[in-house]
């Protein structure tokens, strides 16, 4: 790999010309020595197969051909003399040699290391992997000599042998000395490194590692020739651990030190301390509680410190005004206050000294302050990024607080109109307030909308329900989220099978939570279940199984309803006929007193016909009464008929213009039955209580009643008798039938 190829094609006499791969190659690279030999030198050959082919230029053929394999030679030697015990330092206890070999990793290679001295062949080392210790060198020879040494790396297989290019080096060069033994001291501006390695004597170098207990970032210091360094880059009240290696000149460097781990002090110069706020309604009292909170130095400092937090009205001096000592470690406290406005002071001793203060503005109830506007927020892979418009007014900067739970508070200072909040947990929805910093003072919060920091798809899908009829089912489920901020399904699939057929799949948006399966098997058992789809994950429900119906449950509901409703129709047409019917037969009897005795000839004797359009209508009864000369109104002209009956001594008719009041009978008989009945009627006239009024029967000549009535008399067949009977108007009005 790497080297130049020299290749011979023995020919036909004419030129030809070479492709590799196919690809045609530069004619300038072959040489034609005579008339049938032409040698093809390839420079620096990297490929690791490649197929070389000679063509004859007069008709384009194939001459010959080979393939052409190439092997790369062991490279990157690098030896080490070291030590297997770090606390001694002494002679080296071994040498261990690394390379690199690009080879096929099916071809089984042997490897086979040589070091020497002066080109005397002094010691071997055999392996099959890319690393190899010798066990049987002289090391503490190799330390104390000066001469350098070559050490060479071959690779054999079955098929080749190669040699790597020589490695020369001097024993120092390549000594890894033990690893160095380090204190560690803590100071109030400073945490000293110092140590001590081995072989002082000689040039070497040494390098510092540290890094928080906290955080995986790791930070190193320059190559150093000196036994201590400073390190000043450190965070007051922060455990620390750091690490030290050394190297001799040109030699590869030591292992890492054993770690140390130091609590740095309190540096007085990075010392910031910073007051905050919260303001609560006004209670009922009269009283608000004002939350503040500060920050600026770590609790776990081990220096004597103490805060003092007073309060008093804004406009009044603070020294000895509602003074609290608070002790060190705690960073909140609860303050309150009246309606009216308030500065909170917050002092820091260190050992008695003052050391820091603060200040807050508490504002009056109602008191109109600058405020920003237009808060705007967004987040993005947990992170929130906050933006507002400022005051009219000039602020000093802008403070921002925020809180997913309102006991717990975070908060930032910035001296611009936007501000990026981090280290946020995760799908918690926060409350942020952006307050504006004037010289003394402070604005007035606003508060933005809630956002959450993150979204995800812990949301829980569950059938509710699944109606089954005998070839569709209505399947309904829901989704339940755990929290806010979890996010919800943006489509769901249904899938539904039974234990003979393939899945059935229906997809289904996100805004619908129920779907008709149709074209299902009566008495057919299904299964069901439902796949919602989130942004990051899909959540499945618990299955659910469920039996078509042999018919549709539907129809039976609607045959049920017609049934009921023909069934109360039915009913309430009996009914209605029920009452007709009662009341039909539940009609008055009629009121003797509206009714009239009159003279009834015997059905044998009336053979008059009653002079209608239809005479086979009926008879016409005759009727005598007592009233009849007293009508004042036309009566009904019943008229009989002369004809229908020679035999008949008479017939009666009543006339419709009656105007004699005389009482118009038949010709006398002389029935006894007929006049006891009759005598045993009116005898009741006499009662006090008879309803009947006072009647008689009395017989009136026919002569007279022909010549003062319209009557029309016919021959009279014999004396009749005669029946008594009473009438009443309704009878006519019910028909002859009655």
């Amino acid at each position: 790999m790497g080297s130049t190829a020299e290749i011979v094609c023995q020919c036909v006499k004419g030129n030809i010309f070479w492709t590799l791969n196919n690809i045609p190659i530069d004619e300038n690279l072959s040489n034609k020595i005579n008339s049938t030999h032409t040698v093809l030198s390839l420079r620096n050959f990297t490929h690791n197969s490649a197929i070389l082919q000679c063509y004859s230029a007069k008709n384009q053929q194939v001459v010959g051909g080979t393939i052409i394999r190439t092997y790369s030679k062991p490279t990157n030697i690098s030896c080490t003399l070291g030590f297997d015990n770090q606390e001694f330092s002494g002679a080296p206890e071994h040498l261990t040699c690394k390379w690199e070999h690009q080879i096929n990793p099916s071809l089984k290679v042997k490897y086979t290391v040589k070091c020497s001295e002066s080109n005397s062949l002094r010691n071997f080392c055999n392996s099959e992997v890319k690393t190899c210790q010798f066990k049987d060198i002289d090391r503490s020879a190799m330390i104390l000599m000066e001469k350098n040494y070559t050490v060479t790396v071959t690779a054999t297989t079955d098929t080749m042998e190669v040699v790597s290019d020589p490695l020369e080096f001097s024993p120092y060069h390549i000594l890894k000395i033990i690893h160095p033994k380090i204190t560690v001291t803590a100071s109030h501006d400073h945490v000293l490194v110092a140590w001590i390695r081995s072989l002082p004597s000689m040039k070497g170098y040494c390098q510092v590692r540290y890094s928080q207990n906290s955080s995986a970032t790791e930070k190193t210091t320059e190559w150093v020739f000196n036994n201590s360094i400073p390190i000043e880059e450190v965070e007051s009240c922060i455990n620390y651990t750091f690490a030290v290696r050394c190297a001799l000149d040109k030699a590869p460097p030591s292992d890492w030190s054993k770690e140390e781990t130091v609590l740095t002090k309190l540096n007085r110069s990075h010392v910031k301390l910073r007051l905050w706020r919260k303001v609560a309604e006004l209670e009922k009292s009269g009283v608000r509680k004002v939350y503040a909170m500060w920050k600026g130095i770590p609790s776990t400092c081990e220096d004597t410190l103490t805060y003092t937090i007073t309060q008093a009205p804004y406009k009044e001096q603070m020294t000895g005004v509602n003074s609290t000592n608070i002790p060190y470690g705690n960073s909140t406290y609860n303050v309150e206050v009246n309606q009216d406005a308030h500065r909170i002071n917050l002092t820091l001793f260190h050992n008695e000294v003052l050391l820091k203060e603060d200040s807050v503005y508490v504002p009056a109830v109602g008191e109109s302050l600058p405020q920003v506007t237009d808060i705007q927020t967004s987040a993005h892979k947990g992170v929130i990024l906050v933006s507002w418009k400022a005051p009219v007014q000039p602020v000093s900067g802008y403070m921002i607080d925020w809180s997913h739970d309102g006991n717990q508070y975070y908060w930032k200072e910035s001296k611009h109109t936007n501000a990026t909040l981090f280290d946020l947990l995760d799908k918690k929805l926060y409350s942020i307030t952006v307050t504006p910093l004037f010289d003394d003072r402070t604005g007035q919060g606003t508060q933005a909308l809630q956002i959450c920091s993150s979204f995800g798809d812990a949301f829980n899908v569950a059938i509710i329900d699944v109606k089954a009829y005998d070839k569709s089912a209505n399947v309904i489920w829901e989704t339940k989220s755990a929290d806010a901020c979890n996010g919800n399904a943006i489509n769901y699939t249904v899938f539904y099978w039974t234990g003979k057929e393939p899945r059935n799949i229906v997809p289904v948006d996100s805004n619908k939570h129920d779907v008709i399966l149709e074209n299902l098997h009566p008495v057919t058992q299904y299964h069901v279940y439902v796949e919602g789809t989130g942004f990051t994950e899909t959540i499945k429900s618990s299955e659910r199984l469920f039996t078509t119906k042999r018919f549709d449950p539907r129809l039976i509901t609607i045959m049920i309803a017609c049934g009921s409703i023909t069934i109360v129709l039915v009913l309430s047409l009996g009914l209605c006929c029920a009452i007709q019917w009662k009341n039909f037969l539940a009609k008055p009897v009629p009121n003797p007193s509206h009714s009239s005795v009159a003279t009834w000839l015997p059905q044998s004797q009336q053979k008059e016909v009653c002079p209608f359009s239809n005479p086979s209508e009926g008879s016409c009864d005759r009727v005598y009464t007592e009233e009849t000369h007293r009508a004042s109104t036309p009566s009904l002209a019943w008229t009989c008929d002369p004809a229908a009956d020679e035999n008949s001594d008479s017939a009666i008719v009543l006339a419709p213009d009656i105007e004699d009041d005389r009482l118009v009978e038949p010709v006398e008989t002389n029935s006894p039955s007929s006049s006891s009945e009759s005598a045993a009627l009116l005898s009741s006239d006499n009662s006090p209580v008879n309803p009947y009024r006072s009647q008689s029967s009395v017989e009136t000549p026919v002569s007279s009643m022909s010549k003062q009535s319209n009557y029309i008399s016919v021959k009279q067949q014999g004396k009749t008798a005669l029946e008594t009977i009473y009438v009443s108007l309704d009878m006519f009005e019910q028909g002859q039938s009655r």
